[in-house]
């Protein structure tokens, strides 16, 4: 994880804490870098995320489906004769 650091110096031992408070804040989550700007009392945290892969789902007669490999050959053929709209 990259960690950037704005305005004054602060101890290894904080920077720890905040990734901590990241970690537990945003569990499920991979944090690729996080920003600490600091202004006197003041501390902001940013936190920015890796991209995560995600599954188209639609819903194909009257089913919320990913992809076809789990239908029939019944659903299969109503898919294919399924009309298309375009706008």
């Amino acid at each position: 994880m990259k960690v950037n650091v704005i305005g004054e110096e602060i101890s290894q031992e904080e920077i720890n804490a905040y990734i901590d408070y990241g970690k537990k804040k945003y569990r499920g989550r991979e944090i690729s870098e996080m920003t600490v700007k600091t202004d006197g009392e003041f501390v902001d945290l940013r936190f920015d995320f890796t991209a995560m892969p995600f599954d188209r789902i639609r819903r194909i007669t009257g089913y919320l489906v990913g992809t076809l490999d789990r239908f029939n050959n019944g659903k299969r053929a109503e898919e294919h004769d399924r009309v298309k709209h375009s706008v």
